[in-house]
């Protein structure tokens, strides 16, 4: 079962990987990632975000030598998209009363 889990993960066009960093992953679930990113090395897009730069991920990734085995998965042949500036999260808009929309054009 946790084969075909891993090769559904594989097989997929692009993996998208929200807030990698923000919680701690045990050896297994660290190694059960590793195995993910394996299956889809140079063949499937995977699209990874974070807070913390790579080398903030030693708190994710407990073994340091797991953690660069990740590392170097994620960056070999990608590119990396950083942002210098933290952005303060966007307010969304309220939505608007029935009262205060305004009717369709036309």
């Amino acid at each position: 079962m946790l084969s075909k889990t891993i090769a559904r993960y594989g097989r997929v066009d692009l993996l998208c990987v929200d807030e990698l960093g923000d919680i701690e992953l045990d050896r297994r679930g660290a190694e059960l990632l590793f195995q993910v990113l394996t299956e889809r090395e140079e063949k499937s897009s995977l699209a990874i975000a974070s807070n913390d730069s790579s080398g903030g991920w030693t708190k994710t990734f407990t073994d340091p030598r797991l953690c660069a085995a990740i590392v170097d998965r994620l960056t070999y042949n990608g590119a990396i998209i950083g942002n210098r500036h933290r952005l303060l999260p966007a307010r969304p808009n309220p939505r608007p009363s029935r009262t205060q929309r305004q009717p369709p054009p036309g």
